[in-house]
């Protein structure tokens, strides 16, 4: 049954941005922007023709629909003000670029920060990758900053900055057991994952077998694709939808970043990369890849051909990694 959402107005938006922005200035348009399926990102025009950005968590704003989950399970939904909040302080604490924040609303679960306005860096890319590069370099050095930042245990910042800890056992056992048991969500789904089965689930575990324990972790995004980098008036990158910021193998995230940034992967690739690691987790991101837009796709998300194309984009190339 499709759920009936509704976007916020002006005028319900108004006490938000009057608190972020002062008495002087009044709210004079709200536009809902397009992209995620976790808030509501609404930019802000004021009657001075200044802008801000409005993040809005609420169920109303989150297509997956699901029930509420445990911040110590580190892949668990990565969704909510806290969790933006601890992120954006710990990459604000190294320096690494993201949205200035403008106001907090606790009670109202949102947040108002500064508008970027320069456009993303997939954007930059698809006009000019010669001329992108500056911003690649620069996203390069931000994410070796990153992976500079460790700590002893994994998990989602919100919980290891504040002295908590992780469900589960060792990065490759989480991945590993994520990864099979998307196999068997997804054989109900797809006959070619139910055929492909015991090949897939034999390489993920010959796979899982051939990585090393590690004692540090590093800091991640967990889902930096292009679309998810902007690039501010001075050629900055700036990180946005950070709010499943944890610590893990860097290994994770160099997987994702390889996918989603093609040919201009090479400039961000990082020394010292485990191989055994990189392998099972490819494997590992390509299933996620196909069972995650799948379960969105049960509910009203707006753009389903989008997720259908990652779905079978995913399927292929999992199932090329086992000869299928």
């Amino acid at each position: 049954m499709t759920r009936t959402r509704r976007q916020l107005t002006a005028a319900e938006l108004t006490p938000l941005a009057r608190a972020a922005a002062g008495p002087a200035r009044t709210l004079c348009a709200v536009t809902r922007l397009r992209g995620g399926s976790k808030k509501g990102v609404y930019r802000l025009t004021f009657d001075d023709a200044t802008t801000a950005v409005a993040y809005v968590w609420s169920p109303d704003e989150d297509y997956w629909d699901l029930p509420d989950t445990d911040p110590r399970d580190p892949f668990s939904h990565a969704s909510g003000l806290d969790l933006f909040t601890a992120s954006h302080a710990r990459l604000s604490a190294l320096g690494v670029r993201t949205p200035r924040l403008l106001h907090v609303d606790t009670a109202a679960g949102a947040a108002v920060v500064e508008d970027v306005r320069g456009g993303s860096l997939e954007e930059a890319l698809d006009r000019d990758p010669e001329a992108a590069r500056p911003a690649l370099r620069r996203l390069a050095e931000a994410l070796e900053t990153m992976r500079a930042c460790t700590a002893p245990g994994h998990g989602k910042v919100a919980v290891v900055d504040n002295g908590g800890s992780s469900y589960g056992g060792p990065c490759e056992r989480l991945v590993t057991d994520r990864a099979l048991a998307g196999i068997a969500e997804t054989a109900v789904r797809d006959e070619r994952i139910a055929e492909a089965r015991d090949a897939l689930e034999e390489t993920v575990r010959s796979l899982a077998a051939e990585v090393r324990p590690r004692a540090q972790h590093s800091l991640v995004h967990g889902e930096l694709g292009p679309d998810h980098v902007l690039v501010d008036t001075g050629g900055d990158p700036v990180l946005i939808d950070i709010e499943g910021l944890m610590y893990f193998d860097a290994e994770w995230e160099h997987v994702f970043l390889r996918f989603r940034f093609g040919p201009a992967y090479d400039v961000l690739r990082g020394p010292g990369l485990d191989e055994s690691r990189l392998r099972l987790y490819r494997l590992a991101m390509h299933l996620d890849l196909v069972a995650g837009p799948l379960r969105l796709l049960d509910g009203d998300f707006p753009q389903p051909e989008v997720m259908r194309a990652i779905s079978e984009h995913n399927l292929a190339q999992a199932l090329a990694l086992v000869g299928r």
